[in-house]
């Protein structure tokens, strides 16, 4: 399917890299493989998404390097670093940049299989919440400017009344208003209202 998501191995070692990509086709997780940082980053625009795997130690490009040249171009993909010649200035390095997961050479295949599945768990539950986000922003989009502030009020915790005077209107009116904002978003209860709204907020 397109939207099943893709492991993406870059590693300037041809044996490695055929290796591991190897070790996650027959996991039954699709990969594409770069020789070098640089050949990834020429992908970025079409890539597919899912989780990327670099080695650190790589000509031109390293793999700390490529982690800041991500970041700037927006890719939010988790990033599975590996190396051969781990440290711990190094690993901290790697973990303040915002990898998934920092594994040294030689690892077990359940190791950077059990980091990659986390890494695309992750990732899936990132997207879900975003697309969750995005529906929810069309739905409160569609009400008018008094049902908003009837919204504040509720997610506030004002009663009607409180609402109401708030807004120099009758306890009658909120009500109308209440009402016709739990059909245009969907809430079913007050609580789920409040959530709904939260998630809207997160950074």
């Amino acid at each position: 399917m397109a939207t099943e998501p893709v492991v993406h191995v870059i590693d300037d070692d041809e044996g490695a890299r055929t290796s591991l990509a190897f070790l996650l086709d027959c996991a039954d997780l699709q990969t594409r493989t770069y020789a070098s940082a640089v050949e990834f980053l020429a992908a970025v625009p079409t890539m597919a998404h899912g989780c990327i795997i670099t080695d650190v130690r790589m000509p031109e490009i390293s793999g700390i390097e490529l982690l800041g040249k991500l970041q700037a171009l927006g890719v939010t993909d988790p990033v599975i670093v590996i190396t051969g010649h781990a440290d711990v200035p190094m690993a901290i390095q790697a973990m303040h940049a915002g990898v998934s997961d920092f594994i040294e050479k030689p690892f077990s295949d359940d190791a950077i299989l059990s980091a990659v599945r986390t890494a695309l768990a992750k990732h899936q539950s990132r997207h879900e919440l975003e697309s969750e986000r995005d529906e929810i922003a069309r739905r409160l989009a569609t009400l008018s400017g008094r049902e908003r502030e009837v919204m504040e009020g509720l997610i506030d915790g004002k009663a009607n009344k409180v609402i109401a005077f708030d807004l120099d209107i009758s306890a009658r009116t909120v009500e109308v208003y209440r009402a016709n904002v739990m059909t245009k978003t969907g809430a079913r209860t007050l609580s789920e209202l409040v959530r709904m709204v939260m998630i809207t907020r997160l950074a």
